[in-house]
């Protein structure tokens, strides 16, 4: 049984290594949409990343949007190579976009598409923490 438990504590201990390795985990700016942007928490959920609205901001500075504490980026599982599909919620419009995502290094590169790819979005993130 000590066994078994040490092996146990040992694999959730290199799991949650690998996750916080994991490139898109952080704090990310967006690219301006409709006068506003935020800062993106990403973090680890099951075996992706999700990423929530921490802070917004406009033309005045930080302001408290509703959408704080909504999860903008749903379920992105990892490829490989920095690449991620999931699904992107815009707040502007309140769609939820089929997903794709590429971090390198401190940039991210979002994209999405609703209604079988005829509308698509993107925009590219800079990382902050």
């Amino acid at each position: 049984m000590k066994k078994f438990l040490t092996a146990a504590v040992l694999g959730f201990g290199m799991a949650g290594a690998a996750m916080a390795a994991d490139p898109a985990v952080g704090t990310w700016q967006t690219q301006v949409d409709d006068g506003a942007y935020a800062h993106v928490k990403m973090a680890p959920c099951g075996g992706a990343v999700c990423g929530t609205i921490a802070r917004t901001f406009n033309d005045s500075g930080e302001y408290k949007s509703p959408n704080i504490g909504k999860t903008l980026v749903i379920d992105m599982a990892p490829s490989g190579d920095g690449a991620y599909a999931g699904k992107v919620w815009r707040p502007s419009n309140g769609k939820i976009y089929i997903g794709k995502m590429n971090v390198s290094g401190n940039s991210l590169k979002l994209s999405g598409c609703v209604a079988g790819g005829l509308i698509c979005s993107k925009q590219t993130w800079q990382r902050i923490q």
